[in-house]
């Protein structure tokens, strides 16, 4: 214990401090490890709730004084980064239904009304008759090279068993 009678008040200012930054302390904590399991678990929607509940949480923490503004900003910056490359993940079955709207979109295309139009259309489907040939040798060489990525990103996306506890 300090003998000096300021530096015994400093001690008692910061353990009152303390006891008031603690709850929002752990809040934070709190909110970003349930951000992180719905980000493990893969669920979008409620991970991008969770994101923006923690990143809150950490934004008044940071304005209050309770945590250093670099070290929200880290914190959010490291939760943005693992949220993002979930979203980056989960897109891809929703890939094939724009495809199918844009086909249909095409079909009112393909009927021209003007006579350039119709000329224009015609050299269109010339040209892919003309290449065919030589790409179907590297077409097949290619979805060998696709599956294999698609087997190695298989192997990476499986979720931790632990959480990595950042501080």
């Amino acid at each position: 214990m300090p003998v000096i009678k300021s530096a015994q008040k400093r001690v008692r200012v910061t353990e009152r401090k303390r006891l008031r930054n603690k709850p929002v302390r752990t809040t934070c904590k709190t909110n970003i490890t349930k951000a992180e399991r719905l980000i493990y678990m893969g669920d979008v929607n409620a991970a991008q709730e969770a994101v923006a509940v923690a990143i809150t949480s950490l934004d008044k923490a940071a304005e209050k004084g309770i945590i250093h503004p670099n070290n929200a900003a880290r914190r959010k910056s490291r939760l943005m980064k693992k949220f993002n490359q979930l979203q980056a993940q989960a897109p891809a079955p929703a890939a094939t239904k724009p495809k199918a709207a844009k086909a249909k979109a095409a079909k009112p295309k393909a009927k021209p009304k003007t006579k350039a139009a119709k000329a224009k259309a015609a050299k269109a489907k010339a040209k892919p008759k003309a290449t065919k040939a030589k790409p179907k040798a590297a077409k097949a060489a290619k979805p060998k090279a696709k599956a294999t990525k698609s087997k190695t990103k298989k192997a990476e996306e499986k979720p931790p068993e632990k959480l990595d506890s950042e501080g």
